[in-house]
């Protein structure tokens, strides 16, 4: 009798009415979230996961943050040119170094990815690992989205931090599989997403043991070590993880290898693509854009019936107010 008295206390009705994703309209896409949830968690569900095999990937840029008018790390890179600038007097007569220096936007989004792979590299290696995780942090600290005039680590969708929590409230483990540079990563997800360093996979630059006045040093070589981009997404995940994950997140034709290799295994799978639809609120885009294009994947996503937020009708706000201060992922 007290055990029923218990679950029928007023704390316990609320608990079980709160709504664990607040800032998402009730539809199709957070009604398929729910579904899922409920499916692989239920202990007498014919689809139900032990939480060692709940396992699930997130994008970052489209799908957690803005990448447009273009990616965080690519305005890091173009910062950390002008900063070295004075040290490469020939990058003046190097694309895509002098398109960066001139400003010259043009260009530099008409670079292929060899391109800002190399403007990359140049930017990022050249020193220790602990060096480099204390440019990042020192740039994020106060370097401002171009059009939100906010800081970048305020930027992260309100909606996706609800879900990240959501899931892991119910026995997931979540990581980002990221085309972007891991150690970009790594200084800040657990302090904006809640999913800490060691869960986060990305492209990276080789580097090597050194020991530099007596101390054991690990630095940054200026050469390519993986690409974590699209058909890499799966390679990177099983070489991190060694699991298949069940569930994938992602906004562009560079996570379609990820959502193919988590949904298309058979078993209670989850695929989801963020659709931005919402120009007045951020930015709408998908086939015909340089940051994020969204055109296979979306193809893709109606033959394997994975779940399209179309972001302007699905989610009731996009950002965490700035007088609430951090997002929830804090």
């Amino acid at each position: 009798m007290a055990a029923l008295v218990s679950c029928w206390s007023p704390a316990a009705v609320l608990a079980q009415s709160a709504d664990p994703l607040p800032s998402w309209n009730e539809g199709p896409a957070k009604a398929s979230i729910l579904s899922f949830v409920g499916r692989v968690t239920a202990p007498d569900s014919p689809a139900y996961l032990p939480e060692i095999e709940r396992i699930a990937v997130f994008d970052n840029d489209g799908t957690l943050w803005p990448e447009h008018p273009m990616y965080a790390q690519l305005a890091f890179a173009l910062d950390r040119v002008k900063t070295l600038a004075p040290k490469h007097p020939e990058w003046r007569k190097q694309q895509p170094f002098r398109a960066a220096l001139d400003g010259d936007m043009k260009t530099l989004a008409a670079s292929g990815e060899r391109d800002l792979v190399q403007l990359m590299v140049a930017t990022h290696s050249g020193m220790t690992t602990d060096a480099f995780e204390q440019i990042v942090t020192d740039w994020l600290a106060s370097a401002r989205h171009p059009h939100f005039n906010r800081l970048y680590t305020d930027l992260a969708y309100q909606p996706m931090l609800e879900l990240l929590s959501y899931l892991r409230a119910n026995g997931f483990k979540t990581y980002i599989a990221s085309g972007g540079g891991v150690e970009f990563m790594r200084p800040w997800t657990g302090r904006v997403y809640g999913v800490p360093p060691e869960q986060v996979i990305g492209t990276s630059v080789k580097t090597r043991f050194e020991m530099r006045n007596g101390r054991p040093q690990l630095y940054r070589i200026g050469e390519v070590n993986f690409i974590d981009d699209k058909a890499g997404k799966p390679v990177g995940i099983w070489e991190a993880i060694g699991r298949r994950p069940v569930a994938a997140f992602g906004n562009s034709d560079g996570d379609l290898e990820m959502l193919q290799w988590t949904t298309l295994a058979g078993g209670g799978r989850f695929g989801l693509i963020v659709h931005h639809t919402d120009a007045e609120r951020e930015y709408a885009y998908d086939r015909d854009t340089t940051f994020g294009r969204l055109d296979k994947a979306l193809d893709a996503a109606a033959i394997n019936q994975w779940t399209v937020v179309d972001m302007k009708t699905d989610w009731k706000v996009i950002f965490a107010p700035e007088t609430e201060g951090r997002p929830v992922g804090e």
